[in-house]
């Protein structure tokens, strides 16, 4: 009886070594196939038109009197308006902002002919945001009409360039697609190299979405990073816009 119990006992552990050496094979051999993955990166490329464009344009009079360089402001600001609603920008997309005095004999450090200068520097910008980008684009090119009458324009943050900036917001209505082409072409690669190495491709382990650039279509692409969205330039009316992502696909 004893004897019996003995090999039953022998028995046991024998079948449990081979079941536990059968899962641990098995196992092995499912980290092997599972530790075998490619990484391939995909990209999409679009080029759109800005669909919004903002204009700055400053105004800026001098004048020793606070009050008369206030009116000139006014009157400068009044034909600036007049000159944009009659090229048909609506007064709604109109925003005055930004007005500025500027003293110069309250400045600490006086230049010695700041005397010799009028006292007072009044600016104010006039803003105008609008979605007809092609119109507006050729209402600024005839501000030499606003010369002619007198009033010197600026950009609103220096004395050169149109003061003109051309934005794409549409970028959320293209991003499904154009995540879907980029995943299209990372499998596309995928494919080509388990070709080239007589191996079979296997399923998606992972994706991650980089980063969606826009910047203005003859512009190089001087900065990168992964997640979110990031832009550079905008003095083009037309964008190009670009997305890349890395996938992993396990192979067989």
């Amino acid at each position: 009886m004893e004897k019996q119990g003995t090999v039953i006992k022998a028995i046991a552990i024998f079948l449990g070594l081979t079941i536990g050496a059968y899962l641990l094979g098995k196992s092995i051999e499912r980290f092997k196939k599972e530790d075998r993955y490619i990484s391939v990166k995909g990209f999409a490329e679009r080029e759109v038109k800005a669909d919004l464009v903002i204009w700055s344009m400053k105004i800026r009079t001098t004048d020793n009197d606070l009050i008369k360089g206030n009116s000139a402001l006014a009157s400068a600001k009044s034909k600036v308006i007049a000159f944009l609603t009659e090229k048909g920008v609506n007064a709604q997309e109109i925003v005055p902002k930004d007005l500025k005095v500027t003293d110069r004999h309250a400045n600490e450090y006086l230049q010695p002919n700041a005397a010799q200068q009028q006292r007072y520097i009044i600016e104010e910008t006039i803003e105008v945001r609008s979605n007809k980008v092609e119109e507006i684009q050729k209402i600024s090119r005839m501000t030499s009409e606003l010369l002619n009458a007198g009033i010197a324009l600026t950009n609103k943050n220096e004395w050169s360039g149109s003061g003109l900036e051309y934005i794409y917001t549409q970028l959320n209505d293209i991003k499904p697609i154009m995540l879907s082409e980029a995943i299209k072409n990372a499998k596309g690669a995928a494919e080509q190299f388990t070709k080239e190495s007589e191996t079979q491709l296997g399923k998606m382990r992972k994706a991650n979405q980089g980063l969606f650039s826009i910047q203005d279509r003859d512009q190089s692409l001087s900065s990168a990073g992964e997640g979110g969205n990031f832009q550079t330039g905008n003095v083009d009316l037309y964008k190009k816009i670009r997305v890349v992502i890395s996938v992993d696909y396990s192979i067989e």
